[in-house]
């Protein structure tokens, strides 16, 4: 089971690889939105935003989201480690349920290109 550590170090790891994407990938990521990733097996959320295509953690914390992100996210640790390792395939864990995200339809079209 991956550690509180090992998923922030992953979210850092996700954080750069979108800052260095380019064309639709880069277009997709450069949004300006609360972001959060709760980390199931660990009951523990980490809380921040997305802009201009990194992810900046602002806040970690036990339990659920406190506060609705424009964009949500839900997992364990261990499927957050391999999909930012390129381990596990991201439209397929988000269609078999591994992966729970959330957002507006608008940002949901955007984050398309993301995966």
């Amino acid at each position: 089971m991956a550690t509180t550590e090992e998923c922030r170090a992953a979210l850092e790891k996700l954080s750069d690889n979108l800052a260095g994407a380019e064309g639709n990938v880069r277009t997709a990521a450069a949004l300006d939105r609360s972001l959060s990733c709760h980390i199931t097996d660990l009951d523990v959320t980490f809380a921040g935003r997305l802009t201009d295509g990194r992810i900046e953690v602002l806040d970690t914390f036990d339990g659920q989201p406190r506060e609705k992100a424009d964009i949500r996210l839900a997992m364990t640790g261990d499927d957050l480690v391999a999909l930012v390792d390129g381990e596990l395939n991201f439209a397929r864990a988000w269609g078999s349920g591994r992966v729970r995200l959330e957002a507006g339809v608008r940002d949901l079209f955007r984050l398309r290109k993301l995966m």
